[in-house]
């Protein structure tokens, strides 16, 4: 499969350059070509029937610099003859350049005013180029050059100099505060790691500071001196080219770049209309029938997203380069991998949505998702919070919510009332409908039972040795049902104690010569017994 990927990917752009070639090859058959002189373009030529616009220019170029080196050939000796195939100039007897009838047509001038203007501008390239060589001027420009070297030597020797007193002086200001910081033990760790970045962006700025500089230097020397000032010229326009370019793409963007800031203006200010909007639903200045206030932020949400996609389809063609095939190119990629990485987190977004519409539960209600059990602290677009009752937080994420079963205690609780139950077994002994009557005393004795709806018992088994009794009360405060059912379960045994009647539950076995009961005077013991040490001898032995 990789090596399929990787032979349609070197075949693919073959096939679209060999498409492409020979539209450009007439292009470029076409397209003039720049004759030069130590690096200066003079003029442009086409191409002729037997040669093409690249092979005329350099020719053009060896003979005007052949032309150029001979001293013996005086700069304002070239002349023009005429002749059936054109106008010839010359410098002496050397051939220089050939002007014909068809490169006349298409400067829309004469054929003899074109080649004397050739002339002139030969000659004056000429003139410059034999200047440039005199010995006077090559010994100033070396004079320059020592001392533009010696100026940088001690930029680099000096400015380097500067910059590691400054660098150590900024470090020890840095560990300086971290030693005199409240929670200096605390940041002695975490502050080295710290210095790493700034330690790194400092010495990147001096490279930023020196490298240039170091082209400008380079640049300089170059262009002193004729042989290599075309290099210089390259190199100046390494740094003018890409300036220039994207001076003239912001100036050509301008007007897109002017309509996306007035179109972001619009949609922020229609984003905080919408916002104010479901903020008054939210906090219940207004209302509709059969939408919920708790809906209002999750639905701006939605609504936002929709708006902000919106926007960007209409924005998108106003965007600077968009319409480039590296763009296209470059935003499917992103695309996919967006698409690829994000699906979980896409699933637990849309599930957080469907959980928020469902009303399934809300923030402060105590429910049992899969086998968590507690109060819901928070709920967010890819997880809910559940604070348990051991003070832990579940994270649970919402497609897992989405997929299990949650109950919820709160629904009901403040409206009908949480059921707490608890079962006991009870001997066919005793009379049910004194079991019932304990039952609802321990009930009653338990302040966060309702008496409204009242308590109620179930028989829910009738046992080999025992009758399974299930007290049913009710409660409104389902996040304290742990405590209720604790307070209701002390009150059973108190009351069960007073009537010496025995619990049988969990499991029975046989009668015991006594009943299992808590004597009355030990039901409430003074104290504890002090403790014995585990290594120190019982007294009297």
């Amino acid at each position: 499969m990789i090596r399929l990927l990787a032979v349609i990917v070197l075949i693919l752009p073959a096939c679209f350059g060999q498409a492409s070639t020979s539209p450009e090859a007439e292009a470029d058959s076409r397209a003039s070509v720049p004759v030069t002189l130590n690096g200066r373009e003079i003029l442009r030529v086409t191409a002729l029937a037997s040669f093409s616009a690249a092979q005329r220019a350099q020719a053009i170029s060896d003979r005007l610099a052949a032309a150029a080196s001979d001293i013996a050939t005086p700069a304002d000796a070239l002349q023009v003859k005429e002749s059936e195939v054109g106008s010839t100039i010359l410098a002496g007897d050397r051939v220089i350049m050939v002007v014909t009838d068809h490169e006349a047509r298409v400067e829309g001038v004469p054929r003899r005013a074109l080649a004397d203007n050739y002339k002139t501008k030969f000659a004056e390239e000429i003139a410059l180029f034999r200047n440039d060589r005199r010995p006077r001027l090559l010994f100033l420009a070396t004079l320059y050059a020592l001392g533009v070297s010696m100026a940088f030597v001690a930029f680099l020797i000096y400015g380097n100099r500067f910059y590691e007193r400054a660098y150590r002086f900024i470090e020890r200001s840095f560990h300086r505060k971290v030693r005199h910081h409240p929670s200096a033990p605390l940041l002695k760790v975490q502050s080295e790691r710290l210095w790493t970045p700034i330690s790194t962006l400092l010495r990147i700025g001096r490279t930023v500071i020196f490298l240039p500089v170091c082209f400008l230097f380079v640049g300089f020397i170059l262009g002193l001196y004729p042989w290599t000032r075309p290099v210089a010229r390259d190199l100046l326009e390494l740094i003018l080219n890409p300036l220039r370019i994207l001076g003239k793409s912001f100036v050509e963007s301008l007007p897109n770049l002017l309509f996306l800031l007035v179109f972001v203006l619009i949609v922020r200010f229609a984003l905080k209309l919408i916002k104010l909007m479901f903020e008054i639903i939210n906090n219940g200045a207004i209302t509709f029938s059969g939408f919920e206030a708790e809906w209002a932020m999750p639905t701006y949400r939605i609504v936002r997203v929709v708006v902000i996609a919106f926007a960007l389809v209409v924005a998108y063609p106003y965007v600077p380069g968009s319409d480039s095939g590296a763009f296209k190119g470059v935003s499917l990629f992103i695309g996919v991998v967006f698409s690829l990485s994000s699906s979980s987190a896409i699933g637990n977004m849309i599930a957080g949505y469907v959980l928020t519409y469902r009303r399934a539960y809300r923030v402060g209600d105590r429910v049992k998702i899969g086998n968590s059990v507690g109060d819901v602290e928070e709920i967010r677009v890819q997880s809910t919070f559940v604070r348990s009752i051991k003070n832990e937080i579940f994270v649970i994420p919402n497609s897992e919510v989405l997929n299990t079963s949650v109950v919820n205690y709160s629904t009901l609780a403040k409206r009908d009332g949480l059921i707490l139950h608890i079962s006991v077994g009870i001997g066919y002994e005793t009379p049910w409908r004194l079991v019932e009557a304990m039952l609802l005393e321990a009930a009653r004795r338990t302040p966060e039972v309702l008496s409204e709806p009242a308590p109620f018992i179930l028989q829910t088994a009738l046992g080999d040795f025992a009758i399974t009794y299930e007290i049913n009360a009710y409660c409104d405060k389902p996040r304290s049902s742990e405590l209720i059912y604790t307070a209701l379960q002390r009150n059973i045994l108190d009351v069960f104690n007073e009537q010496e009647i025995q619990i049988m539950t969990p499991a029975y076995f046989a009668d015991p010569a006594e009943p299992k009961l808590v004597p009355a005077d030990k039901e409430f013991p003074g104290k504890l017994r002090p403790a014995v040490p585990r290594n120190t001898p019982p007294a009297g032995n």
